[in-house]
């Protein structure tokens, strides 16, 4: 991979991670585009190892919500009569939720690297999760606010977020229109969201760049795997505000057209041979 294409993937993940049109499924296909080989160990790993620039964006954009969270959680463990401050909870709810994808996609490992890394898992993923969003604005209430929610809440939205181990599914996708459905309103869908990336893709990124670093370093070169990491970080930090500015005043099917079309866009390629599913 020279860096002119890290840069291109550094700009694709910053700007896709956070919004509701798949990271994965996008890093997929340009990686295709790009000719590289996308079920290979080095490559599946880059994407990966990539996200945990964009997951410290989140960390530096919510510093104070997240510095808030954790010394709540820690008084909490410390002093039982504490354990009422909704911060503690919250920091439980992200730790319950996110283990679900810890284990499945440990458990899945080989079959997510592998078999679903193919063109056509990422059109048919991006078709159907369309529909779900757009049922996710419609019947959800959105009157509840962060403060609200619960064990069952996290568990929800936690199994939720393991269909965005399918690429053009979308983990923000997933985890919004969960949040939906379980009547959040979009602002707070939107930040249980993004705290519910953090465990998540930070464990994603580290296993592979302590498993895969070899194959890293053989295929893709480990220059410019930090050069896009670094970048996904820039681009993604501006990528949150916008969302959030969004998400205040629009539904989250604005993006189902987009989604949609390039769903039939990736297929008309593929269905003309002018690129492979694998």
């Amino acid at each position: 991979m020279n860096l002119l294409q890290a840069l291109i993937l550094g700009i694709v993940e910053g700007v896709t991670e956070f919004l509701p049109v798949s990271s994965t499924g996008h890093l997929t296909i340009v990686e295709k585009l790009f000719g590289l080989k996308i079920d290979s160990a080095g490559v599946t790993a880059f994407t990966a190892i990539i996200q945990v620039g964009a997951i410290v964006a989140v960390l530096v954009f919510f510093r104070s919500d997240i510095a808030r969270i954790v010394v709540a959680w820690v008084r909490g463990i410390r002093h039982r009569e504490l354990r009422v401050d909704p911060d503690y909870r919250l920091a439980w709810f992200i730790i319950i939720g996110s283990i679900p994808i810890g284990l499945i996609g440990f458990a899945a490992k080989d079959f997510i690297a592998g078999g679903l890394r193919n063109l056509w898992v990422v059109v048919v993923a991006l078709l159907v999760w369309s529909v779900v969003m757009v049922v996710a604005e419609r019947v959800g209430r959105r009157t509840r606010p962060e403060a609200e929610m619960t064990i069952k809440d996290a568990l929800v939205i936690g199994l939720v977020q393991c269909l965005a181990l399918v690429p053009g599914v979308s983990r923000s996708g997933a985890t919004i229109s969960a949040g939906l459905f379980r009547n959040f309103n979009r602002v707070a869908a939107t930040k249980i969201s993004f705290f519910l990336s953090i465990p998540a893709l930070v464990a994603a990124g580290g296993y592979e760049a302590a498993t895969q670093g070899s194959a890293v370093g053989g295929s893709v070169g480990w220059i410019p795997t930090i050069v896009a990491t670094i970048v996904s970080f820039v681009v993604a930090y501006v990528a949150i505000a916008w969302l959030l500015r969004l998400v205040t005043k629009h539904s989250i099917s604005v993006f189902v057209g987009y989604r949609v079309g390039l769903a039939v866009v990736v297929a008309a390629l593929l269905l003309a041979g002018v690129i492979s599913a694998t």
